[in-house]
């Protein structure tokens, strides 16, 4: 049963701290490039060089931050109509994609120009290639989550595994077997293999 109360204030807060977060960054980053520096410099300090290395560490920092306050909120939004595992899911993939395009982004920016392009571009492919499989994983869970297919608590076999659903998670089904023994089911492996469904879970 959702709380919408809880929901509700979940995405505000979540809301206002992704735009404090941007509002600190652009403040932080404005005050040090605009002021500091320049005050550094005057005052006979060769501080210009340095000033690639401190901006990219603020993008890393304040990206990072900013990136799960914005998954955070798509999280809240999602809740309003979607269970906690579906919602979750969405926000892990964003993540994923938001600190892969943030470290594709901050090198592009530092090369500048045309080289910045290619190498943001090319970073993103490493990025895409090196997270393939881990993404690959988590877009089959979202759709697993979206499409339920099966639920907590059914008896299916998935892979040629037998057992009861014990969670799904962003990243593996795992099913309890008879023995004991927890299987973890990559989700992409789940997504093209049969599925049999042998019991429902029957809600109580």
């Amino acid at each position: 049963m959702k709380d919408n109360a809880s929901i509700t204030r979940g995405f505000r807060n979540s809301a206002i701290l992704l735009v404090v977060w941007i509002a600190i960054y652009l403040i932080i980053s404005a005050s040090i490039n605009g002021y500091l520096l320049p005050l550094l410099s005057r005052g006979g300090l060769e501080v210009a060089q340095y000033a690639p290395y401190i901006n990219i560490i603020l993008a890393l920092a304040f990206g990072y931050m900013i990136v799960r306050a914005l998954a955070n909120t798509i999280y809240w939004s999602l809740r309003a109509r979607y269970e906690h595992s579906q919602a979750s899911a969405v926000r892990s993939v964003m993540i994923i994609i938001g600190i892969g395009a943030l470290l594709a982004g901050i090198a592009g920016g530092v090369a500048g120009g045309a080289a910045g392009v290619a190498l943001g571009g090319f970073l993103g492919i490493v990025i895409g290639f090196a997270s393939q499989q881990v993404l690959g994983q988590a877009v089959a869970g979202l759709f697993l989550l979206l499409a339920r297919p099966v639920s907590i608590g059914d008896r299916v076999t998935i892979a040629g595994e037998t057992g009861v659903v014990d969670d799904i998670s962003p990243l593996f089904i795992k099913i309890k077997k008879d023995d004991g023994t927890l299987m973890l089911i990559p989700n992409n492996m789940a997504i093209g293999a049969k599925i049999q469904i042998i019991k429902r879970h029957e809600e109580t």
